[in-house]
Parts: C-alpha cells; structure tokens; sequence
C-alpha cells in the first residue's frame, strides 16, 4: 500500500530531475486520517496547476449528519467548506516558491453566493475536496524539498484545519447552512404567497462597487423597509418570522428619482435565485429560481428568432419570424433577448430603463409625431401582445 512515507521516498528519488518526473506521483497515498489523490500532474510550472484530492471517512471528519441531512444543508456545508478551505490555504501555503505556479494550493474562491460546488462532496461516508496544486520547480527541475512540505505537512495542516467537524466554529458553520436553507424555504413559498420574489425589511441592498459584490460598508447605507403597502409577513425554519417587500405576479414598476435605488433594488432581485452567505445583506432576497434578466445587447449574434410580436416591416423585407444578424442592434437584440427567455419556461422578467433601448421601450408623442405608425417597424406595444403569448410575470 503506498502511504505518506513511501510519498516521502518517491520525491527523494526524482528530486533534482526534471519537471515530468513529477508524473510519477500519480496515484493514491494513505495519510492518517485521509487518503490524497493525485488524480493529474501538470506538465510544466507555467500550466495549469496539478490536480488533487483528499478523501476523509465520516468516521475521522465526523459531520453530523443534521449537517447535511436535506438537500439544502448539503449545498449549505459544501460551500462552507469549500470557503474554510480556501481560508486556510491562504494561511498556510506560500504561492512564488519556484517558477510559474510553483507553491499554490488552491480552490477557486467563492464569491457572495451560496452555489452548488463540486470542489467539496459530502456523503454519509466520507468528504471528498478537489483543490489544485502548483508543483515546485527551479525552472524546469523538480524541487523536492518544498514539494515534500507542501505534500507532506501543508495539505494535511489544511486538512485538519477545515474539513474536519471538530476544527471548525460550530455557531459559524450551522449559521451558515441554516442561512441556505431558510432562503430555500423562502423561495420555496414564493408561489404559494403569489409572489415572484421577496425584500427583507433590514437588507442591505448597495454593493462596495460595481466590481466589488461585498456589501457597502462605506458612507451612509440605508437598510431597505418595505412600503406597507406591499409589507408581507413570513415564518422562515431557523430564522423564524421576518417582514418584507413582496413582489407580486402580474406587472410591477418600480419609479422614482435618479439616484434613489431602483436600479440597486433591481440587481438584488436579479441575484435573488441564488442563497447569499450570511452577513451580505441580500441573505433574505430571493427571487423565482427561473428568474431573467433582459437587457439590450448591440452587436450580438441572433440565429432564428422569432421577433415579429415586436418588430416587422424591416427594409428588403427581412424576415423577423426567424431574425439573423450577426450584429444586432439593441432593440433587436433586447427582442431576442425577451423570445428566448419565453422559449425556455422563464416566470419572470426583469427590464431596468437603465439598460434597454430607448426606441424598444417606448414611443413618445413626439417621435410619433415624426415617424408615421405605419412607417416604424418596432412596437412597443408588442411586449404586452406577448403576454397572451406566454408572459406569466413582468418585473
């Protein structure tokens, strides 16, 4: 059986060699308390990085399984470990030891959502992690020494320290699924309450920036209340009661000045099909799961859709019941945008001003003044022809 000594002895014997000597590690090692896997060995520093895995037994990582016992606490604990990890990676391991990637030991970094991840697998008898590595060298030449700390005491120090029930912060770790599965549950409800999505009273909506998805932590944040109006009351599992905006089905506007939030409030219901960690703000935004977001998109390509409830009469005759362009303009593109998300089933949709073509949205008094009706080939009007088309909800 090759265990972590016989490990120790293979990378003494190819040090100094060069990097494809590396291939040599394929296989399985038995630890203490893991087996690591080393499923596929890049093949130079400069590529992308070594895949590995580490298989714990139940026994040794010891979740309960009120941990994971429903779908959402799976996802909930999967994500949350896939973040432990990538935490302690940072604390442990040390990227630039070599050339190219030598040194990194890594997961892809999760953002504010919570997802569905592959990199971390929980079942009844095991927990299973898939991280990269970047194996070291000096050039192009084997570096055994620091291949040997980072196989040998790095990846089980981060073993230790975030996949096992027992290194973990306890109140963190359910906080965190029980964040997941209330939003579940809320999501869940939304139809049976007639609603296509739901605002917490309390949530933080601004972001750090528009590169930045952290919630504002900056200048003067005003937590979002609910018109009572559309106040609406729900009982959560974990959470227990809470209030907020509900959104209801049919056709909602929402106005105001500029500067006033619409387009931030609009983003967060965008966002709202996924669960968000705890401590972002949007935990309690959830939308419908099939939720879009349509916009005008000038320049891109559009093969066979019917756009013709929105726009006939294009000059040569261009057919507009199976439109092509590999170049669209945006309304067009904003037409296409709107057909497509019908075809596949959509329960919502969801328009900013902001972000659409002006001439798609609207024909004032002026522009029809201008431009005879029986001359202009796009229809506004045709966004509310497509509702006996199959619109159930219009944000």
């Amino acid at each position: 059986m090759k265990d972590k000594e016989y490990l120790r002895k293979l990378l003494a014997e190819i040090n100094g060699r060069g990097f494809k000597a590396y291939r040599d590690l394929k296989g399985v090692y038995e630890f203490d308390d893991f087996s690591l896997i080393v499923d596929h060995v890049q093949s130079d520093p400069f590529a992308a990085p070594s895949r590995f895995r580490v298989t714990i037994p139940q026994k040794a990582a010891a979740f309960p399984e009120d941990t994971y016992g429903s779908k959402s606490r799976e996802v909930g604990l999967r994500d949350f470990l896939t973040r432990q990890f990538c935490l302690h990676s940072k604390k442990i391991s040390k990227p630039d030891r070599g050339t190219g990637k030598s040194g990194l030991i890594t997961m892809d970094t999760p953002g504010q959502e919570v997802l569905e991840r592959t990199s971390v697998l929980v079942r009844k008898g095991s927990v299973e992690a898939r991280f990269v590595v970047g194996l070291p060298a000096q050039g192009r030449t084997v570096l055994t020494k620091v291949a040997e700390k980072m196989l040998l005491h790095e990846i089980p120090e981060i073993v230790i320290q975030s996949l096992l029930y027992a290194s973990l912060e306890k109140s963190d770790l359910y906080r965190h699924i029980e964040t997941a599965e209330d939003a579940d549950f809320l999501r869940e409800r939304l139809s049976v309450l007639g609603l296509i999505a739901f605002v917490a009273d309390g949530a933080v909506l601004p972001r750090e920036s528009g590169i930045d998805s952290r919630p504002m932590s900056r200048g003067r944040i005003v937590p979002f209340q609910s018109p009572s109006a559309f106040s609406v009351p729900v009982e959560l599992p974990n959470r227990g009661p809470i209030r907020g905006m509900g959104i209801p089905e049919g056709v909602t506007l929402i106005i105001g000045g500029g500067y006033h939030g619409k387009s931030t409030l609009l983003d967060a219901v965008k966002l709202g099909i996924y669960n968000h960690i705890p401590g972002d703000g949007r935990e309690y935004v959830v939308t419908v799961k099939d939720a879009v977001m349509i916009r005008a998109e000038d320049g891109r390509r559009i093969e066979g859709v019917d756009i013709s409830p929105f726009i006939s009469n294009l000059p040569f005759g261009r057919n507009t019941e199976s439109f092509c362009s590999d170049d669209a303009s945006g309304s067009t593109s904003q037409a296409a945008n709107i057909m497509e998300a019908l075809e596949i089933g959509t329960r919502a949709i969801l328009i900013d001003e902001d972000t659409s073509a002006t001439n798609f949205m609207i024909r004032d008094h002026r522009m029809q003044e201008l431009i005879a009706k029986d001359l202009e080939p796009i229809r506004p009007r045709g966004i509310h022809n497509s509702c006996h088309r199959g619109l159930r909800r219009l944000f």
